[in-house]
């Protein structure tokens, strides 16, 4: 070994090797001694080499992708909207599609079957006809009653929740407002047909006053309707009057303001955009409702009664489509009206 090395084979520490020429004998030693790489290690070098390309090639693949995706912001934007807009052009407004083509047929009298061949039919009967079009006025004439009757209860409820309660107390007022909003809808309808009934909670409290119960009728329809759809107006208004300054109130009252006119010129221009919004709810939402007219309105049939009624008993789905393209005319132009105000962007 020391010949190996070109060193006396009698040359050692105590000879006159010196610390550092001790080291690098050791060092020789080791390197002589060590094995050969074996071909297994060439096989695994290799295959970790080939690995790490592969999986270089896919981040370059995902970073290209990232990078056509920053650089293209609206194919990103299509993708992500990509699944919602197929399921809303697929089963919502598919769906309505069909319903819109369907009330252009008719129904055989003799067998029941739908017959489709495209006619108005359907349509001259709505137009012609006396009772529809009371049924339209009356169902228009209801949900107007509801929206203003929920507006009125609403405001200062919304006023209160937003100006002058604590935020604790406001936590506290919107669970109570959403608590009638996770009971039963045919529970609650109900139950306000056992209150008008005679000798219900109404009729109780309010005979003393020689005032008795409404009974069933119109007038509980729009009590009913009103308590049904109530949250959906205040959370709106709610909304609203939160984002009011309350810099514009303290302004107003500076300059000599009452509080009537305060609210009349700077709280209800501001917050009529939300009252809009939500009357958007509380008008749709009565437009097409038959349960609660079923349960509490007696005779008085709404647009609803009559689509469910044509399903149902009188077994004339394309009519009762005709039917239901009603309160879809009536909202649009809802809508067309209001654009202006704001609303929309209250939702």
């Amino acid at each position: 070994m020391h010949r190996l090395l070109g060193l006396d084979p009698g040359l050692d520490r105590d000879q006159g090797l010196t610390r550092e020429e001790e080291a690098e004998l050791r060092g020789r030693q080791r390197w002589l001694a060590a094995p050969e790489p074996s071909t297994m290690t060439a096989t695994t070098t290799e295959r970790e080499g080939a690995d790490g390309g592969v999986l270089t090639a896919a981040r370059r693949g995902k970073r290209s992708v990232s990078a056509f995706l920053d650089r293209n912001p609206r194919v990103r934007l299509g993708g992500l909207l990509a699944a919602p807009f197929f399921w809303l052009g697929i089963a919502y407004l598919g769906a309505l599609a069909a319903l819109f083509i369907s009330a252009f047929w008719t129904t055989d009298t003799f067998t029941g079957d739908i017959v489709r061949s495209w006619t108005l039919d359907n349509f001259r009967t709505l137009l012609n006809e006396d009772v529809y079009r009371t049924i339209t006025i009356r169902t228009i004439w209801v949900a107007a009653l509801v929206t203003v009757a929920d507006a009125i209860i609403a405001f200062p409820m919304a006023f209160y929740m937003a100006k002058i309660a604590s935020p604790r107390a406001q936590k506290i007022l919107v669970v109570a407002i959403l608590m009638p909003l996770w009971a039963s809808y045919l529970v609650k309808a109900y139950a306000w047909r056992i209150m008008l009934s005679e000798g219900g909670v109404i009729d109780w409290a309010f005979n003393p006053f020689g005032i008795g119960s409404p009974g069933y009728g119109l007038t509980a329809t729009v009590l009913t309707l009103g308590y049904m759809w109530l949250p959906f107006m205040i959370l709106p208004i709610y909304a609203g009057l939160e984002r009011l300054p309350n810099s514009l109130m303290e302004a107003s009252s500076d300059l000599g303001a009452r509080p009537a006119r305060t609210f009349r010129t700077v709280v209800l221009p501001m917050a009529f955009p939300a009252v809009v919004a939500g009357s958007i709810f509380t008008f749709s939402l009565t437009l097409g409702d038959y349960i609660a007219v079923r349960i509490v309105g007696g005779t008085n049939q709404l647009l609803g009664n009559v689509v469910y009624d044509n399903i149902g008993a009188a077994n004339n789905l394309p009519f009762a489509a005709a039917m239901a393209t009603v309160p879809v005319v009536i909202m649009l132009i809802y809508l067309w009206a209001v654009r202006r105000t704001g609303a929309l962007e209250n939702l």
